[in-house]
């Protein structure tokens, strides 16, 4: 797999019927080993050893509903009231991310209501925060760290 650019992480793989696959420390399960899945991990692991976001409050790839239509988030991040802090849309490593995966994240949140966002394809990362009065989102230098929120 591809080499991103977030910190190093001790992963487990594990190999059945020629599919090679992840732990996932939030599921508690293998994951057939995808590039999305890489970047997922890679992002969760961030999220956990390096802005310190407690496990218990994250949640990876759940169904949510808009308009109608089942989507699939990657990654949120609840406050510990039960709010949303954090949406995170996660692309393979070589996907460009361009204004279609800011307007699906955009979309997600008309859903959700998260304060702050990202994206991320392992190599590129953007952070926002919302700004619900305007009904825009400001790019951030980094998302903040778990004590700081």
């Amino acid at each position: 797999m591809q080499k991103l650019n977030f910190p190093q992480f001790e992963y487990r793989f594990k190999s059945t019927e020629n599919k090679v696959s992840i732990f996932d420390v939030i599921r508690k399960k293998f994951i057939v080993l995808q590039p999305e899945e890489w970047v997922r991990q890679h992002c969760v692991h961030y999220l956990i050893n390096e802005k310190k976001y407690p496990k218990s409050l994250i949640n990876v790839e759940k169904e949510l509903n808009i308009n109608g239509l089942k989507k699939r988030y990657d990654i949120v991040i609840f406050n510990s009231n039960g709010s949303i802090l954090l949406i995170v849309e996660c692309k393979s490593y070589d996907i460009t991310i361009n204004q279609d995966t800011f307007d699906q994240i955009a979309r997600y949140n008309l859903a959700l209501n998260a304060e702050f966002l990202m994206v991320t394809n392992g190599i590129n990362h953007y952070y926002c925060q919302m700004d619900t009065e305007a009904e825009r989102y400001q790019f951030l230098r980094d998302i903040p760290n778990y004590k700081k929120v």
